[in-house]
């Protein structure tokens, strides 16, 4: 049968659709095989900046130099935004944007594979067999989209070598807002969401195979439910999945400011199978710069729900997405985003360099910021983010903690802050506490990496208490050893 490869870029809602390529190729009877020696390998790409561009470029370039049988086809954010740019690159069969992701399986079975014994040979196969990799013109399938329900996959490879312990259902998708900097409602068209009976089906599956934490992720999944019918908010769909499914663990990936409401903190720390954990992206501090950006609220609205996240969960986490030198920011407005990222109760931020993107209102402004500048700006804010996090860590010196293990490949103290999983395969009666080399890594449910002393199979709940800092992990014991 042939083969296949799925190579993966950018965020959790992206590989979600990797994911669910992957399973319709499963079940159609391909198989999974090396990058190297895949018949087909699909490029999932990201265009969220122009880095993230030429990432793919430079993967698409490596694989066809590596795989020169391969049948390359380009599909995401990237191949949705600029069509005839991925075409020219070299090697690639097809282009698929976004919005024709649906038709990916169907079109790969239509695909000519040179490596596929057969006593009929079609003639499109001849011709490309004959014509060089680089000589040959890539097909583009895109368009608009069609609002149609999201159906997706569980990822199970989304945070790396954490896979098989904490997957990612991507339950919607696409955005309804327009903000100035974000290609984002370019590339994946109006907001749309998964039935609300298939996110229970799929939780009650995962649940079934052992699953013990769920992470729920979307573009702007604070509109989960607006466009099916009948209309279910996502706090709503919250509540069902407490109610009707045995998940013991549930976690938000980012949730914008706006739809974090007293009712929904106060649901979340009226229930502790959700976990403490909200990511708000700010963007900026200075409403001068949030009004520009098209944002839908300025910094008292958004200080509003943080200050009461940690009133009613002293020990939640709460991070941010930052943007440095979106075009016209002044030194002052810096300086204002600096001085309200130091006022607010967050734990950790994710801060971004602005990147021009075609097509967004801000590739229009005309009054930019030098990068040497967006540079040193965007390192200031990360360290006033290191200094948060720190803090935030040293806090929990003597706190106990109730975390997941992960799986991992190594045990070593020297390796394990570089990971962020556990070794399934260490039997019980095989762990040895007394071994202080010796770390099983887990995650909180306030979302920090937490080396546990000892071998402990992936996927265990542990009653942790905490006795030390080292780096950027967490040190602590079995409680209940």
């Amino acid at each position: 049968m042939p083969t296949f490869y799925i190579e993966q870029f950018g965020c959790r809602a992206t590989q979600a659709d990797g994911a669910a390529l992957e399973v319709q190729l499963l079940q159609r009877g391909y198989t999974r095989a090396a990058k190297a020696a895949a018949d087909i390998v699909v490029v999932n790409t990201c265009t969220v900046t122009s880095a993230a561009d030429a990432q793919a470029r430079d993967a698409i370039r490596k694989i066809t130099a590596q795989n020169h049988a391969a049948r390359v086809i380009v599909t995401g954010c990237y191949a949705q935004r600029a069509p005839e740019e991925v075409a020219e690159l070299p090697g690639v069969a097809w282009v698929v944007g976004n919005s024709h992701k649906p038709e990916l399986p169907a079109l790969i079975e239509r695909l000519p594979i040179a490596s596929a014994p057969s006593d009929f040979i079609p003639a499109l196969s001849l011709r490309l067999a004959s014509t060089p990799l680089q000589q040959r013109s890539a097909q583009i399938l895109t368009g608009e989209f069609e609002r149609k329900p999201l159906s997706s996959s569980p990822v199970f490879n989304s945070e790396g070598n954490q896979s098989h312990t904490r997957p990612t259902l991507k339950i919607q998708d696409g955005c309804d807002s327009r903000c100035a900097y974000c290609v984002i409602p370019q590339v994946r068209g109006k907001s749309r969401s998964l039935p609300g009976e298939t996110v229970l089906q799929q939780i009650n599956q995962l649940c079934g195979s052992g699953v013990k934490e769920i992470v729920l992720s979307g573009i702007n999944i604070g509109t989960y439910g607006r466009d099916l019918s009948p209309r279910i908010t996502f706090s709503e769909l919250l509540r069902r999945i407490l109610s009707e499914t045995p998940i013991e663990r549930l976690r938000v990936s980012s949730i914008e400011p706006m739809d974090v409401t007293t009712d929904l903190i106060q649901f979340f720390a009226a229930n502790d199978r959700m976990a403490p954990h909200f990511h708000m992206p700010l963007q900026s501090g200075a409403d001068r710069i949030l009004a520009a950006m098209h944002r839908w609220y300025r910094a008292e609205h958004y200080a509003r729900p943080a200050h009461l996240i940690r009133e009613h969960l002293p020990h939640a986490a709460i991070g941010a997405d930052v943007i440095a030198g979106f075009p016209g920011e002044t030194a002052e407005d810096h300086s204002t985003t600096l001085a309200f990222i130091e006022s607010l109760p967050l734990t950790y931020l994710h801060v971004f360099s602005f990147s021009k993107r075609p097509g967004t209102q801000a590739a229009a402004l005309a009054n930019e910021v030098p990068a040497a500048v967006i540079k040193n700006r965007a390192r200031e804010l990360r360290t006033v983010g290191e200094k948060k996090s720190a803090a935030f860590r040293n806090e929990q010196i003597g706190a106990k903690l109730r975390v997941l293990t992960l799986q991992s490949a190594h045990r070593s103290s020297n390796h394990v802050a570089n990971q962020e999983s556990c070794d399934e395969t260490v039997p019980v009666n095989e762990r040895n506490p007394g071994n202080e080399s010796t770390y099983t890594p887990s995650l909180s449910s306030n979302y920090l990496r937490v080396r546990l002393r000892a071998h402990w199979p992936a996927n265990q709940w542990i009653n942790a208490r905490i006795c030390a800092v080292e780096r950027n992990d967490l040190i602590a014991v079995c409680e209940d050893y």
